[in-house]
């Protein structure tokens, strides 16, 4: 299936599935999300996930690994639409929200110890290696909370074993790029044809019992059952910090729809709103003109249905 985004009745169908805030509904019942992510590297990309999901989300939680004072205060003034939580916490907040993000921002090391023996969350706490440390907090949410609607992203993704996504109840939307796919699955799509990439990310999504939102010209996304291709969008795409908008969107919408409308709905409003913005800015927008727009393309879409 091919969706364009100058053929707005090719999303309509997924439109028409995704939850809208109820009337008279309360505090939390609209979706509660954790962003986990940063390192002492990337600050602003788990930023940029929560600051979007605030828009989607009734309540959104947000940890960093980082350590000191300076990083946490330079957090709470960069981030207001949301609550910062500490490390120590984030197996309650897990347990409470309905969605968990986990990756914007981290890192990746040489070091993965397979020898799990981890049993105490404080024992994850204390790992000094930030690549490490996303390895082994990955690990230990998707064993101790399997009934849990993940999403997994950059740092995050490119630690963990595929074996791990077998744990999960509900299947975790991973959002790689197309090398994160080669290292992730073994298998490189970056020259394969459209038809060609189908096929791989089909297989990959089945035998690993996820949804696979592959980021690339055009976005591919699977759940082993069906692909959808999603066209559109421009080279503005290209800038950092784009991904993390998109990984924050999908957790938002994955808090109460389905993966597969979730993936779908995120690409193409995603990439809907960059077109958007080519109109006042060609391709030198950024990611926080990204962030503005969103919430009015996604708006203009579910209630002018002659958008």
């Amino acid at each position: 299936m091919k969706i364009k985004t100058n053929n707005i009745k090719s999303i309509r169908p997924f439109l028409d599935k995704l939850a809208l805030p109820r009337e008279k509904s309360h505090k939390g019942q609209n979706g509660k999300v954790l962003v986990i992510g940063g390192s002492t590297l990337f600050h602003s990309s788990p930023i940029w996930a929560a600051e979007i999901a605030s828009h989607f989300a009734d309540l959104v939680h947000f940890s960093s690994t980082a350590e000191n004072n300076e990083i946490i205060t330079s957090l709470k003034i960069s981030f207001r639409d949301g609550m910062i939580i500490h490390q120590k916490d984030i197996p309650d907040y897990v347990a409470e929200d309905d969605a968990v993000l986990v990756g914007p921002g981290m890192v990746r090391s040489e070091i993965q110890n397979s020898n799990f023996k981890i049993q105490n969350f404080q024992d994850i706490f204390a790992i000094q290696d930030e690549g490490q440390y996303a390895r082994e907090l990955t690990h230990y949410l998707f064993f101790n909370f399997p009934e849990k609607r993940f999403v997994i992203d950059a740092g995050a993704l490119q630690m963990i074993d595929t074996a791990w996504l077998q744990l999960l109840k509900q299947p975790a939307i991973i959002t790689p790029h197309q090398f994160e796919f080669e290292r992730l699955f073994g298998i490189s799509v970056a020259n394969l044809s459209s038809d060609e990439k189908k096929v791989q990310i089909k297989k990959a999504a089945l035998e690993n019992n996820c949804v696979i939102l592959l980021k690339s010209i055009d976005d591919f996304i699977s759940d082993g059952d069906t692909v959808i291709q999603v066209i559109g969008g421009n080279q503005g795409l290209t800038k950092g910090g784009t991904g993390d908008v998109l990984a924050g969107l999908v957790v938002s919408l994955y808090a109460k729809n389905d993966p597969i409308e979730s993936a779908v709905i995120a690409s193409f409003v995603l990439k809907k709103a960059a077109e958007k913005l080519s109109q006042s800015k060609g391709h030198w927008y950024n990611t926080s003109n990204l962030l503005e727009i969103i919430p009015d393309v996604l708006t203009e879409l579910v209630y002018n249905k002659n958008a």
